[in-house]
C-alpha cells in the first residue's frame, strides 16, 4: 500500500503496481485456460507508462479514435476499432492501423465498405438486455443510438464477419452469461455466418466475489456450441481495479450554514468527473461515508469540497477525524480507470500528477504545468 509521505506533489494519480500486476496475472490465467481473448478498451484506461506489461496481457486494444488507434498501434498486436460514428477524415488513417473494425449501422457499413483493406468488417447490435441503472451509461435503453436492434439485421450483410455488443458496467459473470442467452436469442440465426463475437467491456473478472467459475462455464459451454466463433473481451476497468488511489491535500476549511467543507487541492469536476456524472461518492482511505444518526467521538461530518469554481464540485458527506487540518493528506480509492482518460483543464487547473509506486519507490511519470494548459488552447 502507498505511503502516502512519500507523493512529493499533489494532486496524484498513483498506481500501485503490485496490485496492477496481480490483475494481469488474473487476466492472462483466464486467456490460458479458455478460448477467449482479452483486449484492452482504451478508453478506461490509457496510462501508457505501463502499456508494455498490458501488451503482454492483452492481446489487442480497442480504440474509439484515431488518437486512440494511433497510442495503441505503438504496443499492441491488434487494434480493434468502434466508434459510434467514423470521422470521414480520418476513417482511412484508422483503418489502415486495424485488425477489426466495427461499424454502429448498416448504413455507415455500406459507407465505407470498399475502403476496408484487410480488415474484418463487424456490426455493432443491441442486445436490449442491461443491468445498468444510470441512464447516463446505457447503451441499451429506449431509443439508444448505440447498436443495431434485431429488428433491422435479419441477415448478414456480405463481408461481415463479426459482432460486437457493449451493454455491461462493472459488471458480474451472472450479467455476461445472461447477456449471451440475449444474444443467441435475438442474433443467433446469424451465428453460422459469424468468425468473431466481442462482448465489448463492463466484465470486471478482477473485482473480489466475481464469479471466475460461471465466467469458465459460459466461455466453455458457448465454444462447445459455436467451435467456430471467437470469443472476444474488451475490459477497461477490470485491468486497474482497485490498483491505484489520488492524492489530495486539504487546502483550507469553510463553514455555511452549519455544514463544513475541507477544501482540495483537486477537483471532482475536472479530476473525478464520474463522481459528479453517475453521480456516486468515492471511497476515502482511513474514512466512511456518513449515513446518519450520531456521529461519534473523535469524529466530524464533512463535505469534500472541489479546486473549480462550479459550485457543485463537491462530494460526501463523509466521517474524518475531527483533527483533521488545513496541509492534510487524504487518498482517494480506486482512481486508476475512468479518470485520467477523462480529466479537463476547467479554470486553467492542472492535471494530478501521474506517478507509480513499485517496490516501495515513488516515481513520477508525468508532470503537468502552465505549456499543458497553453498548447490545448488557440
Amino acid at each position: 500500500m502507498l505511503d502516502v509521505g512519500k507523493v512529493l506533489h499533489t494532486p496524484a494519480f498513483v498506481l500501485e503496481y503490485e496490485a496492477f500486476a496481480h490483475n494481469l496475472e488474473v487476466i492472462a490465467k483466464l486467456q490460458e485456460e479458455l478460448p477467449c481473448t482479452f483486449l484492452l478498451a482504451l478508453k478506461g484506461f490509457g496510462m501508457h507508462a505501463v502499456f508494455p506489461e498490458l501488451a503482454h496481457c492483452a492481446k489487442g486494444a480497442t480504440a474509439s479514435s484515431l488518437n486512440e488507434a494511433l497510442l495503441a498501434s505503438e504496443y499492441f498486436k491488434e487494434v480493434h476499432a468502434y466508434a459510434p460514428v467514423y470521422q470521414s477524415g480520418e476513417f482511412s488513417s484508422f483503418v489502415k492501423l486495424a485488425s477489426h473494425v466495427t461499424f454502429n449501422s448498416l448504413e455507415e457499413y455500406h459507407r465505407y465498405e470498399n475502403q476496408l483493406g484487410g480488415a474484418l468488417a463487424g456490426l455493432r447490435i443491441n442486445p436490449e438486455y442491461s443491468l445498468v441503472e444510470t441512464e447516463l451509461y446505457n447503451p441499451c435503453s429506449p431509443g439508444s443510438r448505440l447498436g443495431i436492434p434485431s429488428s433491422l439485421l435479419q441477415t448478414l450483410p456480405e463481408g461481415i464477419s463479426g459482432l460486437h455488443a457493449h451493454n455491461l458496467c462493472e459488471s458480474g459473470a451472472d450479467a455476461m452469461s445472461e447477456t449471451l442467452k440475449q444474444i443467441e436469442k435475438l442474433y443467433g440465426h446469424l451465428f453460422s455466418k459469424l468468425s468473431w463475437l466481442n462482448l465489448g467491456g463492463g466484465h470486471l473478472v478482477t473485482r473480489k466475489g466475481y464469479d471466475l467459475s460461471l465466467f469458465r462455464k459460459t466461455v466453455l459451454d458457448f465454444h462447445h456450441t459455436y467451435p467456430h466463433i471467437k470469443l472476444f473481451f474488451e475490459p477497461g476497468a477490470a485491468y486497474v481495479w482497485e490498483t491505484g488511489v489520488l492524492v489530495s491535500t486539504v487546502l483550507d476549511m469553510v463553514t455555511n450554514n452549519g455544514i463544513t467543507t475541507a477544501m482540495l487541492d483537486t477537483s471532482f469536476a475536472a479530476h473525478m468527473p464520474d463522481c459528479l456524472e453517475m453521480p456516486y461518492t468515492p471511497r476515502l482511505r482511513g474514512a466512511s461515508i456518513y449515513s446518519g444518526g450520531e456521529i461519534p467521538a473523535g469524529k466530524q461530518r464533512l463535505r469534500l469540497g472541489g479546486a473549480s469554481c462550479l459550485a457543485g464540485d463537491w462530494v460526501g458527506e463523509y466521517l474524518l477525524p475531527d483533527t483533521l487540518k488545513v496541509g492534510d493528506r487524504l487518498v482517494f480509492e480506486d482512481m486508476m480507470h475512468y479518470t485520467m482518460v477523462k480529466t479537463t483543464m476547467f479554470n486553467g487547473l492542472n492535471l494530478p500528477d501521474i506517478a507509480i509506486y513499485r517496490n516501495e519507490k515513488y516515481e513520477v511519470i508525468k508532470h503537468f504545468s502552465y505549456s499543458d494548459y497553453r498548447n490545448r488552447l488557440s
